[in-house]
């Protein structure tokens, strides 16, 4: 599943949860699966982008982000 359709996907069960019909058991088993699936596909993102981000300083020297 694309990032796009797991997007879709969330916000459609979130749209249904607000009806008065609400979502079943294995709907909102499924939306949860889905969100974890967003945050692990989110923070392996930023930590890429963090892990391939320099600082430059003005003498024009350059350093990777240190974890702390």
């Amino acid at each position: 599943m694309t990032l796009e359709e797991l997007i879709a996907r969330i916000n459609e069960l979130s749209r249904k949860s607000r009806t008065p019909e609400g979502l079943t058991q294995a709907e909102t088993e499924e939306r949860q699966r889905l969100r974890q699936d967003y945050l692990a596909r989110f923070r392996a993102s930023m930590k890429a982008e963090l892990d391939n981000t320099v600082i430059v300083y003005p003498d024009g020297s350059r350093h990777p982000l240190r974890k702390q």
